[in-house]
């Protein structure tokens, strides 16, 4: 789920070039990344030709406790969990029980999109696809950040409120919600909840003894990662979100010990154990793997990718002329990484406790160079100026609004926050109460309470609301609109950071005044 977009620069050779990476190395390369992305814990995995040459834990679980992490300390491995609900599909789909493109109305019939052709069309395989036609993210403060009411029902509800950006099936655009939606296919099709037909179909076969569908259903909670967040330059220990409603496109627990297990699995198409058992066929194991919607891809050095997409809970893309399978998964201080390179019978898990995306990137990268036979560049070194350089462009535009605001303040500039006041409504989101108290303005969500925070004037009819959990990183501007006497009847959103969590969907929200 997070939006961490790292740019590759200048290439410098490194002690990885043209040589399989050793163990000693694995463990420097995450030691330099430790401390260069201020990460507490990394848990890493090689798995090769079916046999895990490579697990172990790094760092800490928490900061608080400093105990040590090991190849069985559990992670939330958040949209790595997509795959999963995939090949749940895949084997109802063997079953008979489902088809990749029966409509979703014939199981939910309340299904509901925004256009009446696009719901009457709507397949179990664009659920899994990313080509709704919705814009990246929309609906995601259903489910963002945790503490919400919503239920999948309304999640189902709802979905007839958000606006396409693009046409059906024409463009690629990330979401979370329509995988909550698959799981309750997953219910009526299979008569188990999403958690159950995960953990007894399929991590029970695999053995994946330590994992659980869910945060709270995690049996034995003394081997598990803390979430970090950097705020105002120090690393904290933040609250675990632990919705379950995201289950579906996120919500699995997992360590490198028992995911190399599913990618051992998924390598040999669906077989595992020693009697060759199949989780599910290789028909619908390479249809996972088939690309369904396009991605644009740079082709540039190292890799020279020349195809990306989506398929069906997995990305693929070639690298150096081979096919590349992968994924990634971000909760608030917790990012992980699965990729797999089937025609060398490869997997990479990078699996932090931190919400650093350059950190997994550049210990898969490294790994992966090294066995594709090509000269890899220092990904620490290149990451972490790509990463600075992101933040402080970000920083710039946030310097900027947070100055005006204190020049305000100090210019002492009167607002009658009382024609700002009351209550809004959004057609999907709900209700916020917009309220003064002792001469301040405060902004309070009504079915996702996390969401409060302080209203500062800002410039015109444009206010901002600094959230009170500053973890989030989600300031976010607000529009007014005002009749002829001046006041507001409507209101606009929208984040002020370019680096904020698309999950924050703040841009998607339209508020009238109802009270």
């Amino acid at each position: 789920m997070k939006n961490n977009l790292f740019v590759a620069i200048a290439l410098i050779s490194t002690t990885f070039s043209f040589a399989q990476i050793s163990s000693i190395q694995v463990d420097e390369l995450v030691d330099r990344t430790l401390k260069t992305f201020n990460v507490p814990g990394i848990a890493v995995a090689i798995v090769k030709d079916g046999k895990i040459i490579h697990a172990k834990g790094y760092g800490v679980k928490s900061i608080l406790t400093n105990e040590k992490v090991d190849a069985n300390t559990l992670f939330g491995i958040a949209s790595n969990s997509k795959a999963f609900t995939s090949a749940a599909l895949a084997m109802l789909v063997d079953e008979g029980k489902v088809k990749w493109d029966d409509k979703v109305i014939k199981y939910l019939p309340n299904f509901k999109m925004y256009n009446d052709y696009v719901t009457n069309e709507f397949t179990i395989r664009d659920l899994l696809t990313h080509r709704s036609g919705l814009g990246l993210g929309a609906g995601d403060l259903m489910i963002w950040p945790d503490g919400s009411d919503f239920t999948a029902q309304d999640i189902i509800q709802n979905l007839q409120y958000l606006k396409p950006v693009s046409a059906f099936r024409t463009q690629y655009d990330y979401d979370n919600l329509l995988y909550i939606v698959a799981g309750q296919v997953i219910r009526v099709a299979s008569g188990l909840n999403w958690c159950d037909f995960v953990e007894e179909r399929m991590m029970k076969p695999l053995e994946m003894n330590h994992s659980a569908a869910s945060f709270l259903r995690i049996k034995d909670t003394t081997n598990i990662i803390a979430p970090h967040v950097p705020i105002d330059g120090k690393l904290k220990v933040i609250k675990r979100y632990q919705n379950q409603l995201f289950d579906a496109a996120a919500g699995i627990y997992s360590s490198v010990n028992d995911l190399s297990k599913w990618t051992i699995m998924q390598m040999n198409n669906g077989q595992y154990g020693a009697d060759n058992k199949q989780l599910f066929s290789k028909k619908e194991h390479a249809e996972m793997w088939q690309l369904q919607t396009i991605i644009p891809a740079a082709t540039r050095p190292p890799y020279n990718t020349h195809f990306s997409g989506y398929g069906l809970g997995w990305f693929l893309s070639d690298v150096k002329g081979y096919k590349q399978v992968t994924h990634t998964g971000g909760l608030e201080g917790i990012v992980t990484q699965v990729t797999l390179i089937p025609e060398l019978n490869l997997g990479i898990i990078v699996l932090t406790n931190q919400q650093s995306g350059a950190a997994f990137r550049a210990i898969t990268n490294t790994i992966k160079d090294s066995y594709l036979g090509i000269q890899s560049e220092d990904y620490v070194t290149n990451y972490s100026a790509s990463l600075k350089e992101n933040e402080a462009s970000a920083d710039k535009v946030t310097d900027e609004v947070w100055a005006t605001i204190t020049k305000n303040k100090k210019d002492k500039i009167k607002i009658d926050f009382k024609s700002f006041t009351g209550t809004y409504k959004d057609n999907w989101f709900g209700k916020i109460i917009l309220s003064e108290k002792k001469g301040r303005l405060y902004f309070a969500s009504k079915r996702s309470p996390q969401l409060t925070g302080e209203v500062f004037f800002y410039k015109d009819t444009n206010y901002v609301v600094k959230w009170d959990n500053a973890y989030f990183h989600a300031d976010a501007h607000l529009f007014f609109e005002c009749d002829a006497s001046g006041k507001a009847v409507r209101l606009t959103m929208k984040p002020i950071s370019e680096l904020t969590d698309f999950s924050y969907d703040f841009q998607d929200l339209d508020f009238s005044k109802v009270q």
